[in-house]
């Protein structure tokens, strides 16, 4: 008997079908989103474009700096 057969790669591709249609339900939930009775962004969102932004400045800063092997 052999572990390739067309039952296993049906239950296989079942079981990925299934699992990506899980996994995108709750990626989708984890996601901050605005608050729809004050119309403003709750606190992680806040707080993920704070993060972003001083990581982008923390990024742009060091590729500008002077190289201190160039004369």
């Amino acid at each position: 008997m052999s572990v390739f057969n067309r039952r296993n790669a049906a239950v296989g591709w079942l079981a990925w079908a299934v699992g990506k249609r899980v996994l995108k339900r709750k990626a989708k939930d984890a996601v901050p989103s605005i608050d729809l009775e004050s119309k403003k962004p709750n606190k992680s969102a806040v707080a993920l474009l704070i993060a972003g932004a001083v990581g982008v400045a923390t990024f742009w800063r060091s590729r500008t700096g002077d190289d201190p092997g160039e004369e």
